[in-house]
This record gives structure tokens, sequence and C-alpha cells, in this order.
């Protein structure tokens, strides 16, 4: 040990008496400074100038995509560890003077550590100039989250090293630096390309996928170790350093080729089946070090999870005729699994299978471009096309395992339990395409416990839930390509009528303006609804008000004749847009994002509700009307052509107006809840895909914060992680005018005056 430390000592002196070596961390250091500070100017402008919060300034000061400072030095090491190292060995050899270290008694072990020994000694000094960076954060910023921190600067370290462990194997195989560092540049492109070699082959894509580098610090980054990554840095290192043993060794003593070549495969192989067990689920340890634990699942999901007991199996359906089914290509198999390594970090014994089939569908492209083939010979010709080599049968040969008709043949995955218990987990039509934590924990909790089952009521022309008109309520309700349906985030639904009992599985129904009024009997069935405790959602609508008020009596709510109005220049003056109240703020968290986020809620038309708690209902009004400028129009009925005017005369008072309450109270051992809306429109398939200008609704908003109420907070997930701290800095305009320059040029000329000292002594003796 004291020998290899020699070696690095005198190694090490050879580096920084090299301008190569000084110039690498002037312009490092330069290069750190101007991304830094670039990203923490606008952070500091919005502190200071604009008076506004900030939020997670860690993680956007060095894990932002955009400007991060882990993030960009990531992408920057692999041009500056091929400068440092392409000279280490190919010194030696061009010079001759490895000939002297061949007669010493140092062995070629001790040789390789000590000079890779220099090269981490080296690597520490680049990354304490970036913990420059991290411990002006630490004194500037309210709150830092610095186990995050130190995880980077790790993730980082163990990259350096892994690079110097490559630069310093191709720099023994060559007499020419250029050639080494071109050679060292080349291996880093070879293990980056390897990660999409043989995909699409089961038994090639875990050894090529775990070859890769690429993306290897990306967890630490994100602030999360894996005994997976540090694993493969460390295999990495030692298989490179054993490679340039193995070379300087053959070079000492003249060995036959196969038997060097030997060697070099027995050292490969190792690592490989090292490096295999190392990435299998059940060997792995986490550590989340972000203050939040964004880099794990909620406690929501990990309660879930928790339940699911016995096997469990995910099995991905892809219709090769639908133009979804490339979602998920053998060719892309690792990273659609990637998909749910949070899930299988809690359940290693997760099974994933993926089946190709094909089915006639909709499919407007192959259409067009083949309308005389049939779906056989569609199939033949998207076959030769893509080159595909995996199998692919017909429908007919699944059948009996699934039915994927109510699924329109589109990709989908069954969840299924080893007892049997089965459902389905969907992709959508946005952006994003794949399910989030939310959808797929909401389908998981399906099968772990019952759900809530929510009725609507219909019979006497109320909003449909698998109505597809603007009126409609499909898309909020029962739409399978849109991802906050409800039945997405875990809600089944059914069809009632109010002539029989509401049967008893039924834990909310949904009454949304009834044409007519309900007769005698309907009416007793959903009095005795009520008395039992159940939950519902009233939604209203101007000119129903003697229907819904013959539902509302005995709660103590009354729908008022007429229309909430309040005139503008852009919107029909029945346009209610509504903050929540502070009440509202205080009743539900979304309403909090929502009121952040100076968000409203959207009413085309609405009735102005008036309630009294004489009914023993605890009454919290969500959302109202303005005080001013607003009020309840009894005259006006035609909205498009009349302008309205506010006529005391009419009893039209300028004033607030409920036109959401929540309701509560006690019965027996559970707390009964219903919403009542002046408006069945604010969930419609229409308003919820209307557009604007100048609007920022959230109608949904209402939606997640009504129904995760009257489930009891069961569906939809909750989603909430602790909101981060690290929210201000504590830094005036002339610190960081100082401290800017500082970063950016006082680090690299105090580099450049180092190197100079260093050159002026060196020359002096």
């Amino acid at each position: 040990m004291k020998t290899i430390f020699k070696i690095a000592k005198t190694e090490l002196q050879v580096l920084f008496y090299s301008p190569v070596a000084w110039l690498i961390l002037i312009i490092f250091s330069f290069q750190l400074g101007a991304i830094f500070t670039g990203g923490f100017d606008f952070l500091v402008k919005i502190n200071i100038t604009m008076k506004q919060p900030l939020s997670n300034v860690t993680f956007n000061s060095f894990g932002s995509a955009f400007n991060g400072l882990f993030v960009k030095m990531q992408g920057y090491l692999y041009l500056y560890i091929p400068l440092l190292t392409m000279s280490i060995m190919s010194r030696e050899l061009g010079s001759g003077s490895i000939k002297l270290l061949y007669s010493s008694p140092i062995s070629n072990r001790q040789i390789i550590l000590g000079k890779y020994v220099a090269l981490m000694a080296f690597g520490l000094v680049m990354i304490g100039i970036v913990s420059i960076f991290c411990l002006f954060t630490i004194i500037t910023v309210d709150h830092p989250d610095i186990p995050y921190l130190l995880t980077g600067l790790v993730g980082l370290y163990l990259l350096i090293c892994a690079y110097a462990a490559i630069g310093l194997f191709m720099s023994s195989l060559t007499t020419y630096n250029v050639v080494a560092a071109l050679g060292t540049l080349c291996i880093f492109g070879l293990l980056a390309y390897v990660k999409g070699v043989g995909q699409d082959m089961e038994l090639v894509r875990d050894v090529t996928y775990w070859l890769a580098i690429t993306g290897r610090s990306d967890t630490f980054i994100a602030g999360m170790i894996t005994s997976e990554d540090v694993l493969y840095f460390l295999i990495v290192i030692a298989l490179f350093l054993a490679f340039t043993i193995i070379k300087l060794h053959s070079g000492r003593q003249k060995n036959k080729w196969i038997t060097v070549l030997g060697r070099y495969l027995t050292v490969f192989l190792v690592a490989i089946v090292l490096g295999y067990f190392s990435a299998q689920p059940s060997f792995k340890a986490y550590y989340d070090a972000t203050r939040a634990k964004v880099n794990t699942l909620t406690k929501s999901s990990q309660e879930v999870m928790s339940k699911l007991d016995g096997g469990f199996t995910i099995t991905t359906y892809s219709n090769m005729l639908d133009p979804t089914g490339y979602t998920a290509l053998p060719i892309g198999y690792k990273n659609d699994v990637s998909s749910f390594n949070q899930y299988i970090r809690f359940k290693p014994e997760i099974k994933l299978n993926y089946k190709y089939y094909y089915e006639p569908t909709e499919n407007p492209m192959l259409d067009r471009m083949y309308p005389k083939l049939d779906a056989k010979q569609r199939l033949d010709t998207l076959i030769k096309l893509n080159n595909w080599n995996f199998d692919i049968v017909p429908y007919g040969d699944l059948k009996n395992e699934v039915s994927l008709k109510e699924e329109n043949f589109r990709f989908v995955r069954v969840l299924e339990r080893e007892n049997g218990q089965k459902t389905f987990l969907r992709i959508f039509d946005d952006m994003r395409r794949l399910p989030s934590e939310a959808e797929i924990t909401a389908a998981i909790k399906r099968l772990v416990m019952k759900l809530p089952v929510v009725g609507f009521v219909h019979g006497h022309g109320e909003r449909d839930s698998n109505g597809e008109t603007d009126r409609g309520y499909k898309t909020i309700a029962r739409l399978k390509t849109f991802r906050y349906s409800l039945i997405n985030q875990g809600f089944d639904f059914k069809d009632l009528t109010l002539d029989q009992p509401i049967p008893q599985d039924i834990k909310i129904i949904v009454i949304a303006e009834p044409k007519n009024g309900y007769r005698a009997e309907e009416q007793a069935n959903l009095d005795q609804y009520i008395a039992r405790g159940g939950n519902l959602i009233i939604a209203g609508e101007p000119g129903r008000e003697q229907q819904m008020n013959a539902i509302t009596a005995n709660l103590g709510v009354k729908f008022l004749p007429g229309r909430l109005v309040k005139p503008a220049v852009k919107f029909q003056s029945d346009l209610m847009l509504m903050r929540p109240t502070q009440a509202a703020i205080d009743f539900s968290p979304h309403f909090k994002l929502m009121n952040k986020m100076e968000e409203v809620l959207s009413m085309p038309s609405a009735n102005a509700l008036e309630y009294q708690e004489d009914k023993g209902f605890k009454v919290t009004p969500l959302f109202r009307t303005d005080s001013v400028g607003s009020w309840n129009e009894i005259e006006t009925t035609n909205f498009v052509d009349d302008s309205v005017k506010l006529n005391p005369a009419a009893a039209e008072v300028e004033k607030s107006y409920p036109t959401v309450l929540a309701l509560s109270r006690k019965i027996r051992d559970k707390e009964q809840k219903i919403i009542i809306t002046g408006d069945a429109d604010w969930m419609s398939n229409g308003e919820l895909g209307m557009q604007r200008n100048d609007v920022r609704a959230s109608n949904y908003s209402l939606i997640v914060a009504s129904f995760f109420w009257l489930s009891n907070g069961e569906v939809p997930i909750d989603m909430r992680r602790d909101d981060p701290i690290d929210n201000a800095l504590h830094l005036t305009v002339g610190a960081w005018a100082f401290f800017g320059l500082f970063l950016k040029w006082g680090i690299p000329l105090g580099m450049l005056a180092a190197s100079l000292i260093i050159w002026i002594r060196r020359r002096g003796r």
C-alpha cells in the first residue's frame, strides 16, 4: 500500500506540473461558474426584485434538466477525462521508462493502482470545485437539502472514477497520446451505444443494458442511491483496471495470445455475472436522499403495496394493427419495465409478461395506406417494413385468457393477483401517454380492497355518465382514454333508477339536473338513502328549481329562481368564474393549490343557492360569486341578444351568492357528505373541453376534491408529498453581485494563479 501511494504521489506531481491538468481545471471551473451563475441569477432576481416566493431551490439549482449544475456537469465530463488520462501510461510506453518500471521490484498491480489513485485524487479536486458551489448554496439558501447535494456529488465522483479507469486502460494500449484520448472517447461512445444493442433478444438485453454507462449517474443526481448503480461503477472500475494490469503483464512477460485473450474474457465474464446479479430486484438496496422522498412511492401507494400479498403479474397486450401497439416493443423492454421500478422495489417478485397479437381495429393510417389488404396481409407488410422478429399471434389465440373488445383492442395491461383477481391498466391520449403513479396505484388498489361504486341516477333526463354530447359526463366518468376519468382513478359506476331502493354497494350517487320531478315512491327511496347516511352530489341548473328544491328540501338548501350574472366585455354575462373561498382552501389541499395557481371554477349558467343549518348539517360554502358586480338576474331570459341590468325593484341584489356547498353530519358511526352545486355543466364534456382566452379554469380541482372527500379519502389516490422548504435566499443584490463574479471568474483565475506560481517555482528550481 505504501508503494501504491508513493507512485500516486509521483504521478500527481507529474500531473500538476503539466499545463494540461491546470488547463482542464481552469476550463472546468469556468464552465461550472457560467452554468451555476446563469441559473442562480434568475432565482436571485425572482427572490429579490420580483418579490415572488421560490420553490425547491436546491434541486432547481443542481438537478433541473434545463440548467442544473449536476446535470450539465455530467454531460461535459466525458470531454475532460480523456485529456487527463491520455498520457498517463502512453508517456511511459513512448519514452521507454516503462522498462525501468518492469525492472524494478514494483508489481504490475502496484503500478496501475498507484496511477489510478492519482487519477482518483485529481477527480477529488474536480469534485472539490463543484463542492464550492454546493457550499455557497448551503450558506445562502433557506433549509437546503444537504443529503441531496452529497448524493449528487457521490454519483459524479463515481462517474469520474469510471471514466478514469477506462482512460487508463486505453492509455496502456498505445504510445500516442492523441490515439489514447480518441480511443477513450470511442469506449465512452460504445458504452453509450450498447444500451440499445440486442434489446429485442431476451438473452442479450440484460447484459447489454447493464453494460451501458449512459444514465448511471442520473439516479444519484435525482437524489437516489441504489446498490445496482454503486456496484456498476465499482465493477466497471475493477474491470478496466484488471484489463490494464493484464495488458501490462502481457508486455512484461511474453504469453501466447490465446492465454491473454482468455484472461480478458475471464475478467469480463466475472464482471458480467456480478453485474447480472446486482441488477436483480431481490438483491437491490435503495436510499432516497431527497427530503420529500420524491424517488419513492408516496405513503398512499406504499400502503396499497403492503396489502398486495401473493404472486402478482403484469401482462402487457399490444395489438400491432392499432396505433398504440408500438408503446412497448421488445426493443424498448427495459425502458418499459422502468415504469414500474418503484413498485418492483416494494415487491421484487412482480412478473412482467408481454404478448403481441393482431386484430382489426380503428387505424385510419393503415386504412389509407393499405385499403385492399386484410388484417393478416397488413401485419405481414408491417413485419417486413419494421423487421419485427418477435411472435405476433391472432387475437383468437388469446380470447380464452382475456377479453379486449371493451378496450377497443388498444394497448393495455392486465394486472393479475395469484388468486385470479384482474383489472386493466391503460394508456391515455395525452402527451404523457403512460400511466403515472396515481393511475397505477388506483388499478392495484382495485385488487386489494373494495373501492367506491358511484351510481348515476337516470330516468328523468338526468346527465348521463356515458353521455358523449356536450351535456354528458362521459369524459370525467367513463372515458377510458382520459387519464383523469374517474374510472381510471379507482371508481366503478352503475346506472340506477329511483323506482327501487338504492343498493347497499352504492356509496355515492350523482343526481345531475333531472328535467322532471321525482314521483313520491322515487323521492322516498332517495330520502331513505340519505337517511342511512349515503353520500351524494346534487347538481342543478337554472330553470329546474322546482324539481331541485324537492330533492334538497330536507337538506336545508334551496335553489333560487333566476340566473347568476356578472357582466363582462369578453364573456357572456351568465358565465361565472369563481375562486375558492377561504373555507374551501381550508377544506381541501386541491383548493389550496387551485388558489395558489390563481385558477378558477367556471360555470356557464348557475343558480344561486340559499341554505339554513337547521337540518343538522354543517354547511361549508366552497365557491361564491363576487360581492361586487354580480347578482341573481330575475328578469332577463335571453343572455345572448339582451344585456343584463341590475334592477333592485325586481328583487335583484348585488351581493355574493354561494354556488357550491359541502354538507356534512354525523350519522351513527360515520360522517355523511353531500356536495350541492347550482350548475350541472361544470363537469360536463363540453365545459371540461372548453378553452377560453385569459381564463385558467380548473374544474377538475372541484371534481377531485369532491370525490376524494365523498370516498373518505380512498380515491383518487392521494399523491401529496411534503412541500419543499428550501424556498428563500439569504442574499442581497450587492452580495450576489460579488459572489456571482467570484464564482464565475474568481475560481478560474485562482486556478490560473496557482498554475503560474507552480510553473515559476519549478523554473526557479
